[in-house]
């Protein structure tokens, strides 16, 4: 993919196409970029806890000043906390600018970054897994592990994606669904060993406060051998932008450049990450922005300029954003918020931003046409109906019985006729609104699931994908967190509110631009992004203690369910599933193309919304009883048209059964495998959705 995509740049052409250098267009780019870093640093320094102005610390740092208690003090504040925390928001500004920009060239792709390709979720996760199981490590172990992690992350996705060959959409989305299951198990990692995480659910979100200079000093070589590597292969890149075929003919060789550029990327990317936490989409935006300026700059497309270029804009980035939180939060609470909160946010919107304008493949194949013209015979569709049946009663027993505690049939029977003992009486009280809320929960993502993919016409979409569930996710935990002991009917409402509030918007950023294609679950990655962002802010500073509340409803659980959560999914399906199987015709000629429901007299917009109303009011619902649960809504209407063919009148009803089923299944392994110990059902669905979800990539890869 070469040329110009949209309004962004693809990675820039050999140089003896590029037309002639201007000094002072290069002069002026750095010099007002670096102006402005110097600016803000300043101000950055005068931020903090204690009100220190630019003068007195300057007078502090001079030699002739007055050696005296304020000065001491001064220096100690300086040292110890502003200067670390300036340093470190500079080094890796510099580290994911420049790693940023070399994954784009490598893929030819103006959406890769370490976000983007999973980077930063593989080496997160393996520094809460050394930390999680109380490893002591030292700075470059550490880094090490992280660059382990993240090079297997990275390397997955450009396998899945064909290195980017497949298109700029599915990059990202192998990239997102990678990251989503690295994810949930570093949120199951922080909900097991919290004693020994404490801190890591901010530090996750990048978080540029430091304890000194330690961290810095031994992060900037690696950060330095990273720069010098990617600027010695800075030619290369120019060449390799040209295409593969041209590259070998000017005698580069194409696999040992990618394979060495990749790794000095995810180098710089995981040596970040152990300095800060993951700061998200800084290298993304960074080398997109720098390459918006070189089209206007001639001669700054070259890798030998544009790639500092973007460091220096990835340093002024999370510079900026440290300035803006601490001037917009109370210096106490600026501590708590991590920096990546703000980058992520602003990076998302540069994503959708991204995602409307670039060309994605056409059409994706639609969630039935693989199997629209399947139909299955009446005794078929009896027998798996059956078979389900059988399969969701055997779980609900299997789950009763099974748990930290081993609960056998008779004492379940004489629980239920208030005859058992108190110690079995205490088990199955707490566990049977679990084994309910798995079943209903389960069973409502999966039909907002299929009738989302059916609407969309889009096989890759799931609520998880598309912003609703974050969304549900944002109005929830801010209606608890900042209304204590409220009931669970607001809470649902306000879920209901922020998940329709989100996919319309993801909606309506796509109409125009191909709703059912790609592009649509590009955007709603992206607002989901900023959704879950969102979520952190809300719970850090309304709640700094109580992250646990958080990772619970972000890793899909039903711990601590009772019955009174029950009831709103429990209603939501006793409503939704009969309207959506009473509208399964109208659901069949929809999911066939625009053109047919309209000559058939459908209202097709009206159709639309209404469809995704129930969607979102399931969805919403479901996330009260099973938080933000991965996959679920993707995994389980696939394997029901497989089963039962692509008509909604029998795909409805199974879906709903198999998404009941998988998430029981799912949380019954969580309680069981590792009891006392318990993994959120949202690690198991992730495991399991996926690989699935990749797989589905290949099976759907665009044509043409």
């Amino acid at each position: 993919m070469t040329g110009t995509i949209g309004t962004v740049a693809a990675p820039p052409r050999d140089p003896a196409t590029v037309p002639g250098t201007s000094k002072r267009g290069l002069l002026i780019a750095f010099g007002a970029a670096l102006v402005l870093l110097l600016v803000l640093s300043a101000v950055h320094l005068t931020q903090g806890t204690a009100a220190l102005s630019l003068g007195e610390l300057l007078r502090a740092v001079t030699p002739w000043a007055a050696a005296d208690d304020s000065r001491a003090q001064t220096v100690a504040v300086l040292v110890a906390s502003r200067l670390p925390r300036l340093l470190a928001a500079l080094l890796v500004g510099v580290a994911v600018g420049i790693s940023g920009g070399v994954l784009q060239s490598v893929a030819r792709n103006p959406l890769a970054s370490p976000d983007t390709l999973a980077v930063n979720a593989g080496a997160y996760v393996t520094v809460v897994a050394v930390a999680a199981f109380g490893i002591a490590v030292p700075f470059v172990v550490g880094g090490l592990v992280a660059f382990l992690g993240g090079l297997a992350a990275s390397g997955l996705v450009l396998l899945v994606a064909r290195g980017g060959a497949a298109g700029p959409a599915r990059l990202v989305l192998a990239g997102s669904a990678v990251a989503l299951a690295l994810n949930a198990l570093t949120s199951v990692l922080l909900m097991l060993f919290q004693q020994n995480t404490v801190g890591l659910f901010a530090w996750g979100s990048g978080s540029t406060v430091q304890s000194g200079l330690g961290q810095v000093a031994l992060g900037a070589p690696l950060v330095a051998v990273g720069v010098l590597g990617t600027l010695l292969l800075a030619h290369r890149l120019d060449v390799l932008g040209l295409g593969d075929d041209p590259a070998r003919v000017l005698g580069v060789d194409v696999r040992r450049t990618r394979v060495l550029a990749v790794v000095l990327a995810v180098l710089l990317a995981a040596t970040a990450v152990t300095i800060t936490g993951p700061i998200g989409f800084v290298g993304l935006a960074g080398p997109v922005v720098a390459r918006l300026v070189a089209r206007r700059v001639p001669g700054l497309g070259r890798h030998l300029l544009v790639l500092p270029f973007a460091a220096l804009l990835g340093a002024l980035i999370i510079v900026g954003a440290d300035v803006l939180l601490r001037l917009v939060l109370p210096a106490a609470a600026s501590i708590s918020v991590p920096t990546g909160v703000v980058t992520t946010l602003a990076g998302a919107a540069l994503l959708v931003h991204l995602a409307r304008r670039i060309p994605v493949g056409g059409q994706a194949s639609g969630p039935a046409r693989g199997s629209h013209g399947t139909v299955r015979s009446r005794f078929w569709v009896t027998a798996v109906a059956v078979v389900l049946v059988v399969a969701l009663a055997g779980a609900f027993v299997a789950a009763l019985l099974l748990g930290d505690r081993l609960v056998l049939l008779g004492d379940v029977t004489n629980w239920w006729r208030g005859a058992a003992g108190r110690e079995v009486t205490f088990v199955l009280d707490q566990r049977w609104p679990r084994v309910l809320a798995a079943l209903l929960g389960g069973a409502a993502l999966a039909l907002a699931g299929a009738v989302v993919q059916s609407v969309s016409r889009n096989p890759l979409a799931e609520p998880g994908l598309l912003g609703v569930t974050p969304g549900a996710g944002v109005g929830a935990v801010a209606v608890v967190l900042l209304f204590p002991g409220i009931g669970v009917w607001p809470v649902m409402g306000a879920a209901t509110l922020a998940a329709l509030g989100t996919f319309a918007l993801v909606y309506r950023l796509a109409a125009g631009r191909g709703a059912g294609s790609d592009r649509l679950v590009l955007i709603g990655i992206g607002v989901s992004a900023a959704a879950l962002a969102v979520t952190t802010l809300i719970v850090l500073v309304a709640s700094p203690w109580n992250t646990n509340l958080a990772l619970t409803w972000l890793s899909g659980s039903t711990y601590g369910r009772t019955s009174g959560q029950l009831v709103p999914v429990a209603v939501a399906l006793l409503v939704g599933l009969p309207l959506a199987v009473a509208g399964a015709r109208t659901l069949d000629l929809v999911a066939i193309d625009e053109d047919v429901p309209r000559v058939l007299g459908v209202p097709l917009d009206r159709t639309r919304l209404l469809h995704l109303t129930l969607a979102a009011v399931l969805t919403a619902a479901a996330a009260c009883a099973v938080g933000a649960l991965a996959f679920v809504g993707l995994v389980a209407p696939h394997a029901a048209r497989a089963l039962v063919g692509a008509r909604h009148r029998w795909a409805l009803p199974v879906s709903a059964g198999l998404g009941a089923l998988l998430v029981s299944v799912a949380d019954t392994l969580g309680r069981t495998v590792f009891a006392p110990a318990q993994i959120a059902a949202g690690l198991v669905t992730a495991l399991i959705g996926a690989p699935y979800f990749l797989w589905l990539l290949r099976r759907t890869r665009t044509r043409g």
